[in-house]
């Protein structure tokens, strides 16, 4: 504030301007005398001020020694609380929302993902035998009639473990098929092959149906995974057979029981007859099965009391053999997959099925599982069966002491 800022004011401003200062008597004071008193008031003031801070600064002095005497008790008193407690609500807070992190699980969930990735694995192992049995990878094809073809399999553990560590990050997402190939021409290798049907099976089956069309035509099956990118790891080949023109060969139906009465023409219309082309694995299978010799003379197939007949000898000895049979028969919804032991079960229209099977002597357990159409619900039925037979003591009697009776 200037004299010569004040004389731009009017006489009025500047008294309105002395009476908020305090300026005693500017009442009754003219413009020259206003900005005077103006200027007077205004040194007045800022030395005022200047005086404060003056004896602020003195009241000040005296207490730097005092804190430097004791610094850290008076510091750390006015500082400490102060930066601590946010420090401690932070703390507190953080203590407080640690317990509503974690999200408990429902027991119901985890044990449903558990039981769905079981599933899953059991869908994917086609394994058959274990380590101890040691058994080679075989599958064997057979001609059932001219439009339906039977695949059996008998895969071991450490072929699956091969698979898997072939595939390396492909067999997440890779499942098992059986590949079916038509055979083209009378040179049998894999350039003559072409993929006519590519088929997902699943674990806990050991066969499988296969329809073809247009007979006769020559086929081979393959057994393996097939990766999601399409990368195909094979586990064991078959034998190559071929279909019978429609008509030349009475209809065979679809379970075991009746192979083992069609046995030997089963076994020719594989391929068996053709001894150029005929399949151990398959021979050997069927032997397995049966417990008797397949592809044989007829000798050979009665056993002994063929070769008593083939030499001109009679029965010499009494004697009497039973053989028992089981029959199953149960009923499901139409159109539900069947299996009895790991064996599909042909499903009648109506639902109901009918297994007619040997009941050796002894203690049996037969696993009857049933599939829905959607794979979505199964059902166990465990059937528990033993048969003990007991061959009493020859009784014989002598004809003179019937005749004197």
């Amino acid at each position: 504030m200037t004299a010569a800022s004040l004389k731009e004011y009017t006489a009025k401003d500047l008294a309105q301007m002395a009476k908020r200062r305090g300026v005693t008597g500017w009442h009754a004071m003219r413009k020259d005398e206003l900005v005077k008193a103006l200027i007077k008031a205004a040194k007045a003031t800022s030395s005022g001020t200047k005086g404060k801070s003056a004896s602020k600064a003195k009241k000040s002095k005296p207490a730097a020694p005092t804190a430097k005497a004791t610094p850290a008790p008076t510091k750390s008193r006015k500082t400490s609380p102060a930066k601590s407690k946010p420090a401690t609500t932070t703390t507190t807070k953080k203590r407080g929302a640690a317990p509503k992190s974690p999200i408990k699980s429902d027991p119901k969930i985890v044990e449903s993902i558990r039981s769905m990735h079981e599933q899953r694995l059991a869908a994917k192992d086609i394994g058959t035998s274990g380590d101890e049995q040691n058994g080679a990878d075989r599958l064997v094809l057979m001609v059932r009639d001219s439009y339906w073809l039977h695949a059996c399999w008998e895969v071991s553990r450490k072929s699956i473990d091969r698979a898997k560590a072939a595939l390396a990050q492909d067999w997440h997402t890779s499942v098992p098929v059986l590949r079916v190939t038509q055979v083209d021409g009378e040179i049998m290798t894999s350039g003559s092959e072409r993929l006519v049907k590519q088929i997902e099976i699943h674990g806990g089956v050991k066969n499988w149906y296969i329809d073809v069309a247009d007979p006769p035509k020559s086929y081979r099956c393959h057994l393996g995974y097939l990766a999601a990118n399409g990368r195909f790891h094979a586990i064991a080949r078959s034998n190559i057979v071929t279909t019978p023109r429609p008509g030349s060969c009475e209809e065979i139906d679809g379970n075991w029981d009746d192979v083992a009465e069609n046995v030997e023409k089963i076994y020719a219309l594989s391929g068996g007859s053709d001894e150029e082309h005929a399949d151990g694995e398959l021979r050997e299978m069927l032997e397995q099965r049966f417990r008797r010799p397949v592809g044989m003379p007829m000798a050979a197939r009665l056993g002994l009391v063929g070769d008593q007949f083939t030499n001109g000898k009679s029965n010499q000895d009494f004697d009497l053999k039973i053989e028992v049979e089981m029959i199953v028969y149960g009923s499901t919804k139409n159109g539900s997959f069947v299996t009895l032991s790991g064996e599909p079960v042909k499903v009648r229209e109506d639902g109901t099925f009918l297994v007619k099977m040997d009941f050796p002597d002894k203690r049996q357990i037969f696993p009857i599982v049933a599939r829905s159409k959607d794979g979505l619900e199964q059902r166990t039925i465990a059937l528990a069966v033993e048969r003990n037979t007991k061959t009493m003591d020859p009784i014989s009697h002598d004809p003179r002491e019937s005749n004197n009776s």
